[in-house]
């Protein structure tokens, strides 16, 4: 027999407000004895179980809101990681297939650099949707800027299944699975989007969302360098 939930979870939690709405009016609008017949007040049970209805439905409201800003914000900053690698693999057709390298970088944006303006003048591209960092000037270096993303300097495209971008992880250190690769308390370092986790853009192109918790094994390889955004 088939459930008569509805599969969405939004639904669920919407026939479950309506339901809760419902036995509130009903216990309101059902005949009492004793105080209520004698002096029209409401007993203190009553107000009570009026008070945790509305708990429980403002908790269900806010959860769900908070949790479709969470997923709608990871799906807006995977576009805008798509986006950055086309500039990305510009450059490296025009540079023997690497990916840009800055000698003696120490942050993404020093490395990034290498792609504004010739191969990118949206700098916003710069920055995630969930964090609060503001949008360097369009068309303007973003070297001594700061950005939101971490980027693994001396990759090729030849890698493949690879990092070659991320959100702002916890460290610099390469990590393998189940390590914390992002932040497991909305705090920073690595909190682009709260304690959601983060997004990874590889060499092939593609993006995909990773909780906290790393959940495959990075390569080290020689001569590839992970570095986040300035603080």
């Amino acid at each position: 027999m088939k459930s008569q939930w509805p599969s969405d979870s939004g639904r669920r939690e919407e026939a479950l407000t309506i339901l809760l709405a419902g036995r509130a009016r009903a216990m309101l609008k059902a005949p009492r004895l004793g105080c209520y017949t004698e002096c029209g007040a409401f007993s203190l049970i009553e107000l009570l179980v009026v008070v945790v209805l509305i708990l429980v439905l403002t908790t269900l409201y806010w959860g769900s809101t908070t949790n479709n800003r969470g997923k709608q914000s990871l799906a807006a900053c995977q576009q805008n990681l798509e986006k950055t690698y086309i500039a990305l693999q510009i450059f490296a057709n025009d540079h023997e297939s690497k990916f840009p390298s800055a000698p003696a970088a120490r942050t993404s944006e020093e490395a990034l650099d290498a792609l504004v303006p010739r191969y990118s003048a949206d700098t916003s591209l710069f920055i995630c949707p969930g964090s609060k960092d503001s949008p360097p000037p369009g068309g303007e270096s973003i070297a001594a800027r700061k950005i939101s993303y971490a980027y693994y300097m001396g990759r090729r495209e030849s890698d493949n299944q690879q990092p070659l971008m991320s959100d702002r992880q916890v460290d610099t250190l390469f990590k393998t699975a189940g390590q914390l690769v992002f932040s497991s308390t909305g705090k920073p370092p690595g909190n682009n989007h709260e304690k959601l986790g983060g997004n990874f853009l590889f060499c092939d192109g593609h993006a995909e969302a990773s909780p906290a918790r790393l959940p495959f094994s990075m390569t080290s390889t020689q001569g590839v360098v992970l570095l986040n955004p300035r603080p």
